[in-house]
């Protein structure tokens, strides 16, 4: 019997080779494959747990995005108000005083002045620190990271200080420099209208359009100007000095004008500026109202023209726009451009470049 079997081993040797070759090959494909496999969903389970992370932390600074915006706009307001004063011409017609007229004159242009001053800082406002937020959340995000090579942080508290303080600008030569550009336009499109002509709402706003076109032109500098000084000097200045710390600052202030030169940016922020401007429409449309008896049907063109009221009555109502455009508290108008999608999307892309680890960026 065993004869036998050992012949059929003997003459079937190669087949049992070939398959004992087969059967060992297969098994141990099948542990490395098992292997890859599993490293494949261990690497899988880490970037999740790291992108989950990371959406994490960009949706918090988000939300501290909208809270610092919401604590900057009373000394953004205090600023405006301190510079186009229109209260100290209304306390002057309380008087009856003999230049009456000339101090209308006056109270119309500081009023729309203001106001539309208003609009355009707050809109850049609300960019600002969208881009300087995610700049300082990325950078954040990389020295809290596992597994980060260098000890030194990328933004450490003296730097995110020095580096925010830049806002000061906006709040201060720009915001003058603005002023008297805007306030330029507001002369040359009203200074010739009569405080007794009659305006509709679809009349304010072209007159709102001429006052913007001028403004946005940029013949003397661009809009992003007045958000963050642009000359060396001034960038030096903002950095208080030359330690390693201010050497950071300075490199944050140029990532953040290079960011302000790239065209999705003046896209954005003109996108802003469409809504603000559009929101201040809407508050203005409450005054422009038929009477409550006028039931009379009319198409939402039509609705536009359909009330007119002299210029003079328009100028307390435009005045007083200022107190709902900086409202520290969460007004439709500051929650339309925290709450504008192409903002929150540039805002996305500014944090994803700069919470990228650093051999990606090279």
């Amino acid at each position: 019997m065993f004869s036998s079997v050992w012949n059929f081993v003997k003459r079937h040797k190669r087949k049992f080779i070939f398959t004992g070759a087969l059967v060992g090959g297969v098994y141990f494909l099948g542990k490395y494959a098992q292997k890859k496999l599993s490293d494949m969903q261990e690497k899988e389970a880490a970037e999740y747990i790291s992108q989950a992370r990371r959406q994490f932390h960009f949706e918090s600074n988000q939300r501290t995005c909208n809270m610092t915006v919401l604590s900057m706009l009373p000394p953004l307001k205090e600023a405006i108000i301190n510079q186009l004063n229109s209260e100290s011409f209304t306390a002057l017609l309380k008087e009856k005083p003999a230049n009456k007229l000339e101090i209308w004159e006056d109270l119309k242009i500081i009023s729309f002045t203001r106001t539309m001053v208003g609009v355009y800082s707050t809109c850049m406002l609300v960019v600002l620190l969208r881009v300087q937020l995610n700049i300082i959340g990325g950078y954040l995000y990389l020295d809290n990271s596992v597994g980060k090579n260098s000890p030194t942080p990328m933004a450490p508290p003296d730097v995110q200080q020095q580096y925010l303080s830049s806002i000061q600008h906006l709040l201060g030569d720009g915001l003058t420099e603005l002023i008297t550009v805007v306030k330029k336009a507001v002369q040359n499109a009203l200074g010739s209208v009569s405080l007794k002509q009659s305006l509709s709402l679809l009349e304010v706003e072209q007159q709102l359009s001429w006052i913007r076109a001028e403004v946005e032109a940029g013949v003397e500098r661009p809009m992003s100007w007045y958000l963050l000084a642009d000359d060396e000097n001034a960038l030096a200045d903002q950095a208080c000095g030359l330690t390693e710390n201010d050497v950071v600052t300075i490199r944050l202030l140029n990532e953040t004008r290079d960011m302000f030169d790239s065209p999705d940016f003046g896209t954005v922020l003109n996108a802003s500026f469409n809504r603000g401007f559009s929101r201040l429409l809407d508050n203005l449309a409450e005054f422009f109202r038929p009477p409550p008896g006028d039931s009379a049907p009319c198409a939402a063109s039509d609705s536009l023209s359909a009330v007119s009221l002299p210029l003079a009555k328009i100028i307390p109502i435009v005045n007083g726009q200022i107190n709902s455009i900086c409202s520290e508290t969460p007004s439709h108008f500051v929650q339309d451009l925290l709450m504008n999608d192409q903002v929150k999307e540039f805002a996305a892309n500014v944090y994803e470049t700069f919470s990228a680890p650093q051999d990606l960026k090279k």
